[in-house]
């Protein structure tokens, strides 16, 4: 009997084990924003560092966090984005130190992460939102691209910035 007991808890604790030990978000569709894993220094089309950026995966592959710092310090900021089983698309969070934020959401197309805002409204009632796409380069680079667009036709870039490896 005392055998059986000691077979029977083995058993359990192995299958307890296994279980959690799986990783929910280590599929393909998790790995889609990878390419920005890494220690950055982001550089505007003139040539001037304009920050620095480091992006790290946690909460077992599930979060792709991102922290932020320009490079006279002033702005800091986190993103957390994820794959969102639920509704089949990527989205990002991002807070900064100067009381920003932005909801993104979209998919990764081609060589290209694609994120939007949902639709809202300026101070003159005008139906604007945020675009930002991400573009990985053969080289390893990665450029971020953030344009504000107005009545789905008037385009502002709030950001243009390519991501050089530090490593």
């Amino acid at each position: 009997m005392r055998s059986l007991l000691i077979v029977v808890f083995f058993t359990v604790s192995f299958n307890i084990n296994a279980q959690n030990n799986q990783c929910n978000c280590c599929t393909e569709k998790h790995s889609e924003f990878d390419f920005w894993i890494g220690s950055w220094n982001v550089i505007n089309p003139q040539g001037v560092l304009v920050g620095t950026n480091e992006i790290d995966k946690i909460q077992d592959n599930c979060i792709l966090r991102e922290n932020w710092k320009s490079a006279n310090g002033s702005v800091t900021g986190t993103s957390n984005n994820f794959y969102n089983k639920a509704t089949n698309q990527w989205e990002q969070i991002w807070i900064d130190n100067q009381g920003g934020s932005l909801h993104l959401k979209g998919n990764r197309i081609g060589n290209q992460m694609i994120l939007r805002t949902d639709p809202t409204k300026d101070s003159k009632g005008e139906p604007f939102y945020h675009k930002v796409t991400w573009t990985l380069y053969d080289d390893g680079t990665v450029r971020q691209y953030w344009e504000t667009i107005i009545n789905d036709n008037k385009i502002t870039v709030a950001f243009d910035g390519l991501y050089k490896k530090t490593n």
